[in-house]
């Protein structure tokens, strides 16, 4: 007898929405009048919507709040109308001053609190699981982001200069959806390979935030000096800002090595990169505090 195939997993995203308060970080909750809780702003993924897009909508749309993520905290499950439920978490920031709450269909108050008393306001376990893990660590922390090259077809089948070989049109589709996704953690430096398909596929994101894109040779597959180029990403890592730097296979754990030793930690676990995939390195003061990796069509 064949088994019974798996119950379908409902994806759901949300986030620990932080500002500094007058006694230190306070920490936004709402209150649902429907569910009567108290409870952090989180919702479902909509069709073909990436879990960062959809932490990023949720809170806008129950708070009111553009937010931009920082490192992700953990995930939540649970059954709901009789399927299996994953709600991922992130530590948000606010863009811009936190203005009066406007009630809407989804939630009726909104209220910044203290750790504290935010853990003795929520009204499942799970969210005050959440805001220790969040409490634990800090709240801001800055994102480096290593992105392999989007699609660019065959290699063997390009008889140009291996360095112009340009994206096809999977490549541009997944180089849009990039631009979007790596937006969810704000504006950040840009850096290059000067290989072309490297420098299309982070186009998109240096023209949605304004970035100037930045080549570096030692970042091109045909380098062969990996110390030189070790050492480059080491002195970028170094300047503390949030940056991009896009490469490709051949020289990917060179330079997550690098940046990793330059931490203090060891290689993150994970498989490697497919293209258009990306890490996403949260440091705080010299230090890892969390990984993440994702690629366009999670989904």
């Amino acid at each position: 007898m064949r088994s019974a195939p798996p119950a379908r997993l409902i994806r759901a995203a949300g986030a620990v929405v932080w500002a500094p308060g007058p006694d230190g970080i306070q920490v936004a909750l709402i209150s649902r009048r429907r569910y009567g809780d108290w409870t952090f702003p989180k919702g479902k993924c909509e069709p073909g919507e990436h879990v960062l897009e959809t932490a990023i909508r949720e809170v806008q749309e129950e708070t009111g709040l553009p937010v931009i993520l920082g490192r992700p905290l953990s995930h939540s499950t649970y059954e709901r109308n009789g399927l299996p439920k994953r709600v991922d978490y992130w530590a948000a920031a606010c863009r811009e001053a936190p203005s009066a709450f406007v009630p809407n269909e989804e939630v009726d108050e909104l209220e910044w609190l203290g750790i504290h008393e935010a853990a003795g306001r929520l009204s499942y376990e799970h969210d005050r699981a959440i805001l220790a893990m969040f409490a634990s660590g800090p709240a801001q922390s800055v994102p480096w982001i290593l992105v392999r090259h989007a699609s660019a077809g065959s290699k063997s089948r390009w008889a140009g200069d291996e360095l112009a070989r340009p994206l096809d049109a999977r490549g541009a589709a997944e180089s849009a959806a990039l631009a979007r996704l790596m937006a969810c953690y704000g504006s950040a430096r840009v850096v290059s390979s000067a290989a072309e398909r490297c420098v299309a596929t982070v186009a998109p994101y240096a023209a949605r935030t304004g970035a100037k894109i930045e080549l570096e040779p030692l970042f091109s597959p045909d380098q062969a000096d990996q110390a030189r180029a070790a050492a480059r990403v080491s002195a970028i890592a170094a300047e503390g800002l949030p940056t991009v730097i896009c490469a490709h296979r051949e020289n990917m754990p060179v330079l997550l090595q690098a940046l990793c030793a330059r931490l203090g930690s060891p290689m993150p676990a994970g498989p490697p990169l497919r293209k258009g995939g990306f890490w996403v390195l949260h440091t705080a003061g010299e230090r890892l505090v969390a990984t993440e990796q994702h690629r366009p069509a999670e989904s």
